[in-house]
C-alpha cells in the first residue's frame, strides 16, 4: 500500500518519514479491526447472535406448530425455534426431569398439571385450543366401521393411544361412557403412532383427533361419532423458562395469526 502511495506521488520519502507513515497506517488498520470486533451495536459491529428456544408440543400439534414456528422465525430473524413433538405425558416427564425447554404445549390439563406441580412452569398455563376424537380407517373403510360400538368387535385390528397419553385417556373415557368393551391390538405412545398404523393398513380402525384425520388427507378416512362431543381435550400452553423469546412465541400462538392457523387445521377455539 505504501509503495503505491510513493509511486503515485513520484517522490521518495526520507527514512524517518517513511517509518512514521508505516506506523500510522498500521495503527489505523489496528484501530478499525478492534472497533469492528468490539461491539455489535456499532455501525461496523457484528450482527446480533442467533438465539434458540425449545418448544415441546403434543404430537397432534406437529403440523400447526411447524407452520407457526416458520412464521415466528420470519418475523424474529435472530430467533430459531427448535420443536420437540411427542406424547404429552412423555414431554411433561422430560420437563420435570430437568430437560432444557422454554415452552410447553400439552394436549391435556392433566399433563400440564404435572409440570406446574413440579414448579417448572413460569406463569399460568393458558388454554388456546380444544380437540375431539374421531375414528380413522384406511381409505374405502374395508372393515365397514360405522361407529364407536365397532371397537367391541373381536375380529377387528384396533389401535389406540396408551391410557397415560391424552388421546388414550380420552379414548378410555369414550369406552366407559358408551359401555364398549374395546380390545385394542396395539397401544401407541402418541396419536401419530395410531395414525401410522391405520395408514399402513396394520389397523382396521384407530382413535385419533379430528385434526389428525384432516392432516392425513387421502391417507385415511374419518368417521365421526356423536359420543365424541362428550369428551373434549383442552390444550394449555405455558412458558417453562423466563426467556423473552418464549413469552413472545406464546403471544404469537395466542394472536389472531395463531388462532387462524389452528382453526384452519380443525382445532376448536376455547
Amino acid at each position: 500500500m505504501i509503495g503505491n502511495v510513493v509511486q503515485h506521488r513520484r517522490r521518495v520519502l526520507p527514512l524517518g518519514a517513511a517509518l512514521v507513515a508505516v506506523l500510522a497506517v498500521l495503527a489505523a488498520c489496528g484501530s478499525g479491526g478492534s472497533g469492528g470486533a468490539g461491539g455489535a451495536g456499532g455501525s461496523g459491529g457484528k450482527a446480533a447472535a442467533q438465539r434458540t428456544i425449545t418448544v415441546s408440543a403434543a404430537a397432534s400439534l406437529t403440523g400447526t406448530f411447524t407452520s407457526l414456528a416458520h412464521q415466528f422465525e420470519a418475523s424474529h430473524q435472530n430467533v430459531k425455534v427448535s420443536l420437540n413433538f411427542g406424547g404429552s405425558a412423555q414431554l411433561a416427564q422430560q420437563i420435570v426431569s430437568g430437560a432444557p425447554v422454554d415452552v410447553f404445549a400439552s394436549a391435556s390439563q392433566a399433563t400440564m398439571d404435572q409440570v406446574a406441580t413440579a414448579n417448572k412452569a413460569t406463569g399460568k398455563p393458558t388454554v388456546f385450543v380444544r380437540n375431539v376424537l374421531e375414528i380413522a380407517v384406511p381409505p374405502g373403510n374395508p372393515a365397514k366401521i360405522k361407529g364407536i360400538a365397532d371397537f367391541g368387535r373381536d375380529p377387528l385390528r384396533l389401535a389406540v393411544c396408551l391410557p397415560k397419553v391424552p388421546c388414550g385417556a380420552a379414548a378410555q373415557k369414550i369406552f366407559t361412557l358408551t359401555h364398549v368393551r374395546a380390545r385394542p391390538d396395539t397401544f401407541e405412545d402418541d396419536v401419530k403412532g395410531v395414525l401410522t398404523k391405520v395408514e399402513l393398513g396394520e389397523a382396521d380402525a384407530g382413535l385419533v383427533y379430528r385434526t389428525d384425520v384432516a392432516a392425513a388427507g387421502s391417507k385415511v378416512q374419518g368417521i365421526d361419532f356423536p359420543e365424541a362431543g362428550k369428551v373434549v381435550n383442552s390444550y394449555p400452553i405455558v412458558a417453562v423458562s423466563d426467556s423473552v423469546d418464549a413469552a413472545q412465541f406464546i403471544a404469537f400462538v395466542l394472536s389472531n395469526t395463531g388462532r387462524s392457523v389452528m382453526s384452519k387445521a380443525g382445532f376448536q377455539q376455547p
